[in-house]
């Protein structure tokens, strides 16, 4: 708990701002990620939104060398693909769109599925497998619970829905830096690991795979697949816990509505 850094009310209403910021960006790319455009076209938008619309930084961009303010991971990537100008999106992909914003010293981190024009039922299927899962470790927070009753959440829907949860990466506490603790684990045991209390920011953000959970690391040093090549799917919010629950700092309008 010592290495935990409790927001003030302060601090969460600065964080609560750089998150309505980046729920502004999806909303931005919704019309924009169709068939036929590439990932570096993504890229460069999101970059000159987030720059010159939203006065904000984006908190990838330069973060342990990265080039980019995005990661853009379709079909069988799991997590940190790399944005190409040749890398077309096509009928049929999923892509998950991973964007990080810093506005006032404060960063929020968020990520979305998109699914390109008519795909397989089984495709459609994990997308919203998924997006449910992160909703079941949401669902579990508020003081008292433990970061592990999130992780089994996760699992036990996942796995229930016959698809498996990435072991290789977690969520992560959020504030002034991008990453900073506790860890949030996917899968686990429920009643262990970090007590929450008031105060918490943190990132849920489940990856999960049609097939094996196994992933491994491309020559390019960041883009991770399936082991078996078969697809994955990752949603994401920045959250914090509040007296009586949590509080979604990066939820999107069409998720408010819903």
């Amino acid at each position: 708990m010592n290495n935990i850094n409790i927001k003030t009310p302060a601090e969460l209403s600065l964080m609560r701002e750089s998150g309505r910021l980046l729920a502004r960006v999806f909303e931005a790319l919704n019309s924009l990620v169709v068939a036929g455009i590439t990932t570096l076209e993504i890229n460069q938008f999101v970059e000159h939104f987030i720059v010159e619309v939203l006065a904000a930084r984006p908190a990838s961009k330069g973060q342990y060398g990265y080039q980019y303010v995005l990661n853009s991971s379709i079909n069988e990537v799991v997590c940190h693909g790399v944005p190409s100008a040749t890398k077309r999106l096509r009928n049929g992909d999923i892509v998950n769109l991973d964007i990080t914003l810093e506005k006032n010293g404060f960063i929020a981190d968020s990520s979305k599925m998109y699914v390109i024009g008519e795909t397989s039922l089984q495709a459609r299927r994990l997308v919203d497998v998924a997006y449910q899962a992160m909703w079941e470790g949401i669902n579990q927070v508020r003081p008292g619970a433990t970061t592990g009753d999130i992780g089994h959440a996760i699992q036990t829907y996942t796995e229930r829905h016959g698809f498996t949860v990435v072991r290789d990466y977690c969520g992560h506490g959020i504030g002034r830096e991008m990453h900073e603790e506790p860890q949030i684990l996917h899968f686990g045991r429920a009643k262990t690991g970090v007590t929450l209390t008031e105060g918490m920011v943190f990132t849920i953000e489940p990856m999960i795979n049609q097939g094996s959970y196994k992933t491994k690391q491309k020559k390019d040093g960041w883009t991770v697949i399936t082991r078996d090549r078969k697809l994955s799917a990752q949603w994401e919010h920045t959250l914090a816990v509040t007296a009586t629950g949590y509080e979604v700092l990066t939820l999107r309008p069409e998720e408010a509505m819903a």
